[in-house]
């Protein structure tokens, strides 16, 4: 059997499943979905549920099921006691929503569990019938604590550590516990494991590859099944070409906002059909766009998003560049790119924004957690001595934030501007 590593979210579906609510898992292909949803059938049959597997990518279960769903699914239901239904690529069945509605209604001793590869097919189509009977949940590819919990479970366990005092700094708990000022003296351990996940990325089948022309192959196939070929299909687009280019200027741009002239210009496309290409990009888990927070119209950016990917592994194939940090002139946007990837699985319910001014003062993430907003800039280089640019102190001043967040290469340190506390912190730890 192919070897499998735990993923953060089975604990979050576990927590849940004696509800009666349907579950929705969203996320890129090839992210772990079907594995995830093996490890949950094995769990629930040691625990005496009935379990029942459908791929509707097989188009004879997928043909059977839309002929008359409720007595494709009452055929399974051979014994007594509880049953859960694990339906994998759920986007395949036309009128999504409506037959896990009728389904739900019909069998109430059932739990229904489905997945699809896109946020758009998956939430649209189902939200609008199962309103109150659904919960939606996101698996993206592999985090960098679950990165190290399948190659080294020492390190991972040092991560969990300093991880959980980097969040519970910017979550305001754990009062004011000192910080003192240190270098990482794990750093020469990480940098290896920290290196080859920002470079390949997270892809289960990469993680698992252990060398580089392997985790290339890897990533070429899912560029050309995914990317390429399926995306094109499903935006019936006759210029494959010119939608390439497009993903290319993209990846090109990570940590920047987007200048849609200039990418129309140089693509040759138009912004309308620019437009679409990005909105599905971003619904199939490519792209992630985030938008400028502003209060004042007049001095802050207030509409140009910037652009990260959801995979630095497939962005870095995209631009033909796996050189090492020290040997790219990109490294500071992958950084940042990594720290978008991180804050959006730590704080799920948060929003993510970035903010610049007219006169191009910038910070490069503002954190919302309820009524908190809190700065975060990536800065990847050693610090000796805590730095803070103007551009921060700036924000700090206007928003009147209490904390901070820096993230370096190496070092830890606390302090204070007006009345915020600053947190700096290594970029592994994040």
């Amino acid at each position: 059997m192919e070897k499998t590593f735990p993923r953060d979210l089975e604990a979050n579906l576990r927590k849940w499943m004696e509800r009666r609510e349907a579950y929705a898992i969203r996320g890129p292909r090839q992210s772990g979905k079907t594995t995830l949803l093996r490890i949950l059938e094995d769990t629930l049959k040691k625990e005496g549920i009935n379990v029942v597997f459908l791929n509707f990518e097989d188009p004879d279960v997928l043909d059977a099921f839309e002929a008359d769903p409720k007595r494709y699914v009452k055929s399974f239901l051979l014994k007594d006691g509880r049953y859960c239904f694990l339906m994998d690529e759920y986007h395949y069945v036309k009128d999504p929503g409506k037959k896990l509605k009728l389904l739900y209604d019909t069998f109430e001793n059932v739990k229904f569990i489905v997945t699809g590869s896109s946020s758009l097919e998956l939430s649209g189509a189902m939200a609008k019938f199962l309103v109150g009977r659904v919960f939606f949940f996101e698996l993206f590819q592999f985090s960098f604590h679950e990165f190290l919990v399948a190659k080294d479970s020492r390190l991972a366990k040092i991560y969990e550590e300093k991880n959980k005092r980097i969040k519970e700094f910017l979550l305001g708990e754990g009062g004011e516990t000192e910080v003192e000022e240190e270098e990482d003296i794990f750093l020469k351990e990480f940098k290896p494991f920290f290196e080859q996940y920002v470079i390949f990325g997270g892809y289960p089948a990469v993680i698992k590859a252990e060398d580089f022309e392997t985790r290339r192959i890897i990533l070429k196939n899912i560029y050309d099944t995914y990317v390429s070929r399926d995306v094109v299909e499903f935006l019936k687009f006759t210029d494959a070409l010119k939608y390439r280019r497009v993903v290319r200027a993209l990846a090109a741009l990570v940590g920047n906002m987007i200048n849609y002239n200039e990418i129309c210009t140089t693509r040759q496309t138009y912004y309308k059909e620019l437009m679409r290409m990005i909105s599905v990009l971003s619904e199939t888990y490519i792209v992630n766009l985030i938008q400028p927070f502003y209060r004042n119209p007049i001095t802050e950016l207030k509409k140009v998003p910037k652009v990260y990917f959801f995979d630095t592994g497939l962005r870095n194939y995209i631009i033909d560049n796996f050189n090492p940090l020290e040997n790219r002139t990109d490294s500071g946007a992958l950084i940042e790119n990594h720290v978008f990837l991180s804050l959006r699985n730590i704080f799920q319910e948060a929003t993510i924004n970035y903010w610049r001014t007219i006169a191009k003062a910038e910070v490069d993430f503002v954190l919302r957690i309820k009524d908190d907003i809190i700065p975060i800039e990536a800065k990847y280089q050693s610090f000796k001595t805590p730095k803070v640019s103007r551009s921060l102190r700036n924000f700090i001043k206007s928003y009147e934030t209490k904390r901070s967040l820096i993230i370096t290469r190496d070092y830890w340190g606390k302090i204070k501007v007006n009345n915020a506390t600053i947190l700096f912190a290594p970029a592994h730890y994040l």
